[in-house]
C-alpha cells in the first residue's frame, strides 16, 4: 500500500512538473514580424529604474501588419499605458511585451508561438513618422535584451569585469551572419567597377545601400567599436571588431555617414544605432557603403548578410 502511495506522489509530482511554463532563457524566440528583420534601435538598459535607457528593440514592420507571438504562453496583459496600445505574454519566468498593437486575443488566453496577437499601429510607434514594433523582454523588474532570444545563442565565458578585455574566443556573428545594416536596395555590390567620379576600374571593396540622408544605421553584429574617423574617399567611417569567427578577425566598416553616436572602445548590441546615412567623401549620392574585413582583407559581404 506504501509503495502504491508513493508511485501515485510520484505520477502527479511529474505531471504538475510537465504542465508548468518552460523557462524562455532555454527557448529561442520567433521573429514577430514579417519582413527583413530590420532592428531600428537595439537594448540600451537603463542604469537605474527610473533611467534613461532603451528597455527593448524597434522592429521596422508596416502599419497594420500581423504581429505573432515570440513563444507559447498565456495573455496576462491587453490595453493601453498612457496611451500605447499594448499586449503582455508571460512564458513562465519570463514576460514579452509589444507595443505599440491593436490586440487580437483576450487576457487569460493560451497562445500558442508563431500565432498571429494583434496588428501594428502606427501611433505610439518609437519609430514616428514610421511604424515599427517595441519589443520588450523581461524577468521580474529586470529588463532583458530580446534579440539574445531572437538569434542563435552565441558561446561565453566568464571573464574579470575589473580586467583587461580578452581575445574572443569566437565571433558575436552568429553561423556567420550580420545583419542588414540599412534600408534601402542594394545600388552597387562587391567587385570590380569603374569608379564613377574618378573613372578608375578598381576594386569596390563592399556593398552600397542607396537609401535617403539620415536613414539609420545599425551594427550588423554585436561588437566593439575600434575606431570612427572621417576620410577624403570614404567619408565619415566607423569601425565595429565582432572577435573571431572560424578562426578569422571579423570586422565590419560602415562609410559615407552624415553623423555616428558611438565612440572608440563602446561595446554595441547587434542592431543598435550607431551612426546615419551620408554622401560624405568622395560619394555620387546618399548611401551606405557597407564593408567587411576578415583578418584585414575585404571580402564580399553579400553572403554573410541575412
Amino acid at each position: 500500500m506504501r509503495c502504491a502511495l508513493l508511485s501515485v506522489a510520484l505520477v502527479a509530482a511529474i505531471a504538475v512538473g510537465s504542465a508548468a511554463s518552460p523557462s524562455t532563457a532555454a527557448v529561442r524566440w520567433q521573429w514577430p514580424t514579417v519582413g527583413d528583420h530590420r532592428v531600428d534601435r537595439g537594448f540600451a538598459p537603463p542604469l537605474d529604474a527610473y533611467g534613461a535607457g532603451h528597455r527593448g528593440v524597434d522592429l521596422r514592420a508596416m502599419t497594420g501588419s500581423a504581429v505573432s507571438l515570440v513563444a507559447a504562453g498565456t495573455v496576462s496583459y491587453v490595453g493601453s499605458i498612457d496611451g500605447v496600445a499594448m499586449i503582455t505574454i508571460d512564458h513562465g519566468d519570463e514576460r514579452s511585451t509589444y507595443q505599440p498593437v491593436l490586440a487580437t486575443v483576450s487576457r487569460g488566453e493560451r497562445v500558442e508561438s508563431g500565432e498571429v496577437i494583434g496588428r501594428l499601429l502606427r501611433t505610439g510607434s518609437h519609430c514616428s513618422p514610421h511604424a515599427c514594433l517595441h519589443l520588450g523582454r523581461k524577468r521580474g523588474e529586470t529588463y532583458l535584451d530580446p534579440l539574445a532570444l531572437l538569434q542563435l545563442p552565441a558561446r561565453a565565458r566568464l571573464i574579470d569585469p575589473f580586467g583587461a578585455l580578452p581575445r574572443a574566443a569566437s565571433s558575436s556573428m552568429v553561423n556567420g551572419i550580420l545583419l542588414r545594416p540599412t534600408s534601402g536596395e542594394v545600388s552597387s555590390p562587391f567587385g570590380m567597377r569603374r569608379h564613377p567620379l574618378t573613372g578608375e576600374v578598381k576594386l569596390h571593396d563592399g556593398t552600397d545601400f542607396a537609401t535617403a540622408c539620415g536613414t539609420p544605421v545599425q551594427a550588423a553584429a554585436a561588437g566593439r567599436v575600434v575606431r570612427t574617423y572621417e576620410d577624403k574617399d570614404y567619408g565619415k567611417r566607423v569601425f565595429i571588431d565582432h572577435g573571431i569567427w572560424q578562426g578569422r578577425r571579423i570586422v565590419t566598416i560602415y562609410n559615407h555617414l552624415s553623423s555616428d553616436n558611438v565612440r572608440v572602445g563602446q561595446r554595441v548590441n547587434t542592431g543598435q544605432l550607431i551612426a546615419r546615412v551620408g554622401t560624405t567623401g568622395l560619394s555620387t549620392g546618399c548611401h551606405l557603403h557597407f564593408m567587411v574585413e576578415r583578418n584585414g582583407t575585404a571580402v564580399d559581404p553579400a553572403p554573410l548578410v541575412r
